[in-house]
This record gives structure tokens, sequence and C-alpha cells, in this order.
């Protein structure tokens, strides 16, 4: 069984692993990110490869799972949070400092092509990723392949305008409006007296007949289905795969689609186009490790 070492390094902290060539994964371990510091961080990096390699000696190489414009070539334009390793190239460090073949992906890439392998998406080629978390982030993948766009961008979904808002047009972005975060929690605090940080408040009270939950909801599910639609009418996508937290819960995803529903059947040009059905990422946790070493295994 061919092994390789998977990380996915975030704003937070960083996660690493032995990957088998089926995608699973195994000896998993986690550090917390210096996300300001270059080359303490590129040190912790290589102790977890050297802790993974104590393991399994034979590993084949690294593939590495980070948030930012990441170039094909490995060299990182941004990367998030992690401000220590804007403008570098990792690939070349990482090579360098292991002796090992390395791939750098972007975290949403990475979430997605994961699914493609052994989640959601098998068996799909053409598709569309979401990742609803802080803000949405996703990818587009046209036959098998992730699209990067001219400059490394293609995925930023959050960045699209689909609601008026005069004074700051980015308040009215599907990252202000469709994110769990920065979307349905923080426009829930905004007219509530008591602030809350987990959408899974805001469902039960709802459930519990209260009419601020139940009003920010919907407008919630509005923003994100029209997005959603935007998306479909212009790729034609095969499928529509959300990731995040919370698509785990049953309940969003079924009002979700009665919304898209709705808002298609007012909509002549396509209220009679067959859509794609939103249905749940079925990776979790381990995806950003997964897709990283998948697209590793594959290039």
């Amino acid at each position: 069984m061919k092994k390789y070492i998977g990380i996915d390094i975030g704003g937070t902290s960083v996660k690493y692993g032995l990957v088998d060539e089926k995608g699973s994964v195994s000896n998993k371990n986690s550090f917390k990110t210096k996300a300001d510091d270059k080359t303490g961080l590129l040190d912790d990096l290589v102790e977890a490869v050297k802790e993974v390699q104590k393991i399994a000696p034979d590993v084949l190489g690294i593939g590495v799972s980070m948030p930012g414009v990441v170039q094909a070539d490995g060299y990182l334009t941004t990367a998030g949070a992690i401000y220590g390793f804007y403008e570098i190239n990792l690939k070349v460090l990482l090579e360098a400092k292991t002796g090992l073949p390395v791939k750098i992906e972007n975290d949403a890439n990475a979430a997605a092509i994961a699914e493609k392998w052994i989640g959601s998406a098998q068996g799909i080629h053409d598709y569309i990723s979401l990742v609803l978390g802080t803000g949405v982030g996703g990818a587009l993948v046209i036959n098998d392949q992730i699209y990067r766009g001219a400059h490394a961008r293609s995925g930023e979904f959050g960045w699209m305008i689909v609601e008026d808002d005069d004074i700051d047009v980015e308040m009215g972005s599907l990252n202000f409006r469709g994110a769990t975060v920065i979307g349905l929690i923080r426009r829930y605090n905004q007219f509530s007296d008591e602030k809350i940080d987990d959408a899974r408040i805001i469902f039960e009270r709802a459930d519990q007949d209260e009419t601020l939950a139940k009003n920010v909801l919907k407008s919630y599910y509005h923003s994100l289905a029209k997005g959603i639609i935007n998306l479909e009418v212009s790729f034609d996508p095969a499928a529509v795969i959300i990731g995040g937290g919370i698509s785990a819960n049953t309940e969003f995803l079924n009002d979700l689609n009665k919304m898209i529903e709705s808002i298609k059947a007012t909509h002549n040009s396509i209220k009679n186009l067959d859509l794609p059905e939103v249905k749940a990422a079925k990776l979790k946790n381990d995806a950003g490790m997964i897709g990283a070493v998948y697209q590793l295994i594959n290039n």
C-alpha cells in the first residue's frame, strides 16, 4: 500500500497524518499555527514530516492544503491568515528540506477534489463545491480538473454580489449574506440582545417559533439560493456540493433546496430547467489532507 503525508494548514492549527493510496487517513496529529512566523512554521512542518516518517519511512510525498491564492507551481500569492507564508514558493522550500515531492493546493480546491476521490462527487466529472464557514469558499471542477482561472482565483464565490447595499457593496456579497459566521450568525446578532456564536442555536430558536430566528433564516436561505442559482446557470454543473459544519444539518439542506425551487419557479427563463439538487459533502475535517494527497498522486 502506497503511503503519503497529508498536511492541512489552517489559521489556528495545522493538522497532519498518514494518507494511503485509497484515501484513508491514520496517525493524525496537530499543532498550533505560527501564522506570522515563516521560519518557525516551516520548521514545524518539517518536524511533522519527520514524525510521520518514523511511523512510515516509505512515504512517497507530501500533499499540503492551505488557504490563499495558490499557484499551480506551489507559489503562494496570498495565504489567508498565514501571513508569514505570503509570496513564497512553499513547494520548493518543503522539497528542499524534506527531499520528498510536494504538492500545494488551495484548501477549498483540496476539499472539492477529495469529494471526487472518495466522497459525494464520485463518478461526477463537472461539479461545483461550496464551503460555508466564516466566509464562502469553493471550487469549480470541469472535466475532472480544478479550474483555477487566469490568476488562480477561481472559486472565490463569496465575492459575488447577491443583494443590494448602496452604502457598502461588500455587505451584499455572498460572504456577508450566505456564509455561516459572517452571514447567518452576524445577521442574527445584529438584531438580538443576546449574542451567539453557534448557528445551531438559530435553527433551534426557529423551531421554537422565534420570529427573529425565522426571519433571519429566510433571508439567509434567499441570499444563498440566489448565489447557487447564479453558479448553476453560469456553469451548468452536474452537482452542487456543500461543505462546512452547517452542511450536516438535514433541515438546512432541505430548506435551502426548497428556496432554490421557489426562486426558480418565479424566473421564467429557468423555471423549466432541471437544476441539480444541492447535497452535502461527505468528507469532513480530513478533506483537505485527502484532496491534497490526491492532487499529489495525480500530478
